[in-house]
């Protein structure tokens, strides 16, 4: 057990056998004992309450996708795709967790954890992102209750979690939105219907994780303290 949790980078294999003896780790359901055999692979482990992954197959990682990209791993067009930007550093096939249409920027997490990647698509576990957006000002003042309280789309209606205006530059503002839909360009859609058209758009966080000072078209793994994170935002 602790040879596992030190591949993991918990810590030294004395500082993990410390952790098993105050009874601080969980594996299956049940406190791990000092000398459990267990299987990284398929063990579920969890340190301080927190979930840890121990398959060190499972890559988890975020990306800031520049304008002009595809979000696909590789395009039969030709055009620019997320695969470009990994240039070989990773040996796993990674896959995408949502999208963003061409034109926006931003974060997106790539990962070859199918259950992890599913739970943060599927709309039942309402994980809120939140864009930074450009478009035309002056923003009216009512605008945010709007928008928290509805606005009717072809697709049906969607509600915004937060609104607030950033910032005001001559006849450009910046408004940053967060929600926890996940129709097709619904941010953009909605910014639209309420008269003010987005001109550029960068997604800044999904769920626990944010983009911070991650440089466009660069990617970084995320800390163990993220992904048990992610896994909190799914219930698991």
């Amino acid at each position: 057990m602790q040879k596992v949790l030190a591949a993991a980078g918990i810590g030294s294999r004395r500082a993990c056998e410390d952790l098993i003896f105050h009874r601080r780790v969980t594996v299956d359901g049940r406190v791990a004992q000092l000398g459990d055999k267990v299987d990284p692979t398929t063990a579920v482990i969890f340190v301080d309450g927190e979930r840890l992954v121990t398959d060190t197959r499972l890559v988890y990682l975020a990306m800031n996708k520049p304008r002009g990209v595809v979000s696909t791993m590789a395009d039969e067009k030709g055009r620019t795709a997320l695969a470009d930007f990994l240039d070989g550093r990773v040996e796993q096939r990674v896959y995408h967790v949502g999208r963003l249409d061409a034109e926006s920027e931003g974060l997106l997490l790539l990962t070859n954890d199918g259950t992890l990647a599913h739970r943060l698509m599927h709309p039942s576990f309402g994980v809120m992102k939140t864009y930074l957006c450009e478009v035309p000002g002056p923003i009216p003042r009512n605008l945010g209750r709007r928008l928290t309280a509805g606005i009717e789309l072809e697709d049906g209606p969607v509600k915004v979690d937060s609104f607030r205006v950033v910032d005001t530059l001559g006849r450009t503002a910046q408004v940053e939105i967060t929600l926890h839909e996940g129709r097709k360009h619904i941010v953009r859609r909605l910014l639209e219907e309420v008269g003010h058209p987005v001109s550029r758009l960068v997604r800044t966080s999904i769920g626990p994780i944010r983009l911070g000072d991650l440089r466009l078209g660069r990617t970084r793994r995320l800390t163990h303290a993220e992904v048990a994170a992610l896994f909190r935002e799914v219930g698991d």
